[in-house]
């Protein structure tokens, strides 16, 4: 395997030990030095290295052996994963997209990359909490927490749900295995087969297979520069009746678009004229400034259920997120929760609230939203540089949503670029309607400015 060096630093040991092993320098069966040793050798961090070793131990070059360390291994590729990981002729799906962002690969750049950089979020440094959870909570470690999730987690979020003006006292808050268990209990709860569910057009599209499986009609709502389509939007509550209405509000994945004030209360206004839930998706809220329009904030929670997560800000590992609802739903759907998952992990609830209550944390977040800007410059001026259409010219955005010109159907880009080593997020992934082809791709700021991007569309051209 050859894998060629990212711009990051983890990215280049991975790359050199890769090399190494490849060439027999370092054989199968040899232990590689240990973290520290290696952070001391190379002038970096522990987390660093731990981020190499975890791009080795991904592509199965590496494995760590409990108690002695990481010792390199032999591997052959079982020719099912190297029929999921190389075929451009699978279908460019909702599974094929989540299945790319599960993936480390350090020698393909990944335009379509759901989370920010790794060493964004080193500075969290999650190992040094590990000792304090011991150290509080060891009953934890052995047994499941409650049904709503960690009380003082819950109070840390009451206080974070202050700062966005949302008035939710901890019976209103229920923790979740990440925002998408959030979004699963929600399901669970209101829709049957045959109902009528509507959801952002373009919009997040994880909750499109959920709504399938479910068995839901899924009707589009346009999304616009400022918010969705309100005309649209009415049209679709009279003929449809929905019960449940998904949006996202701060910071829209994909097209980096946030709701106007004006049309936030249109949508209260529809919701309650016409029964509608509004279930509001704030995944990207470290990310974006406290003061922009949250339906949430205007509703306090009477028809709204919000939804929050921290895998963009601290780690998707964790797998923690919550909702926010009034509070008789809440304790529905907390039964809900423990009916099919019984409880969430008190172990990583711990873990994220020993992070959130401490004063770092406030930095770290400022520190990732400069981060933000910056990137989000560098990747506007990458796009005109190609002559994009962007769709939202975004200050701060973790995505930008553009068309490349000369390409009417941006699935068929993503596979001629998958063949230069670059995956794009195509736009028909985020539609409910996946079989109309769609000139727009979802773009990772942090990574447009990577070279490889031109070289590879002037390889096309």
């Amino acid at each position: 395997m050859n894998l060629h060096a990212k711009a990051s630093r983890s990215g280049s040991m991975a790359d050199n030990l890769a090399r190494q092993i490849e060439e027999g320098v370092l054989p199968a069966g040899s232990k590689l030095p240990s973290i520290r040793e290696y952070a001391d050798a190379s002038g970096c961090s522990k987390n660093t290295v731990i981020s190499a070793f975890e791009m080795l131990t991904a592509n199965g070059l590496i494995e760590p052996r409990r108690g002695s360390g990481f010792f390199v291994v032999r591997r052959v590729p079982a020719a099912s994963e190297v029929d999921e990981s190389t075929s451009l002729d699978r279908a460019m799906d909702i599974v094929w997209l989540m299945r790319e962002q599960l993936q480390v690969k350090p020698d393909v750049l990944n335009l379509g990359e759901g989370f920010p950089p790794v060493e964004w979020l080193e500075e969290t440094r999650l190992d040094q909490y590990h000792q304090r959870v011991v150290r509080t909570g060891v009953a934890s470690l052995f047994r499941y927490g409650s049904r709503f999730g960690y009380l003082p987690l819950r109070q840390s979020l009451q206080q974070k749900l202050a700062g966005y003006e949302i008035d939710a006292p901890t019976s209103q808050i229920v923790l979740t295995n990440g925002a998408n268990q959030a979004m699963d209990m929600v399901l669970r709860y209101f829709v049957r087969a045959g109902d009528t569910v509507l959801v952002d057009d373009p919009g997040y599209y994880p909750l499109f297979g959920k709504l399938r499986l479910s068995g839901a009609n899924i009707v589009g709502v346009p999304r616009e520069v400022d918010g969705p389509d309100i005309a649209r939007l009415e049209e679709h509550i009279v003929a449809h009746r929905p019960r449940l209405f998904f949006t996202q509000s701060v910071g829209h994945n994909p097209t980096a678009t946030d709701t106007s004030a004006a049309k936030a209360h249109r949508i209260l206004q529809l919701a309650e004229a016409y029964d509608l839930m509004i279930v509001e998706d704030d995944a990207l809220a470290d990310l974006r400034p406290r003061s922009l329009t949250r339906i949430a904030t205007l509703d306090q929670l009477r028809r709204t259920i919000y939804i929050g997560s921290f895998s963009k800000s601290v780690s998707a590992a964790l797998r923690v997120g919550f909702l926010a609802c009034e509070a008789a739903l809440a304790s529905d759907l907390a039964d809900v929760k423990m009916l099919t998952h019984v409880s969430s992990s008190e172990y990583c609830e711990r873990t994220l609230d020993a992070i959130v209550s401490d004063g770092h944390f406030l930095r770290h977040t400022n520190h990732l939203q400069e981060k933000l800007r910056r990137a989000t410059g560098v990747a506007l001026n990458s796009l005109m540089k190609l002559g994009a259409t962007v769709y939202k010219e975004s200050e701060q955005s973790l995505y930008l949503w553009a068309a490349l010109p000369g390409w009417s159907d941006s699935t068929k880009l993503a596979k001629a670029l998958m063949e230069h080593g670059v995956i794009l997020a195509p736009g028909a992934v985020f539609s409910p309607k996946s079989e109309q082809p769609s000139p727009w791709c979802r773009f990772n700021v942090a990574y447009l400015a990577d070279k490889r991007f031109a070289r590879a569309l002037n390889a096309l051209a």
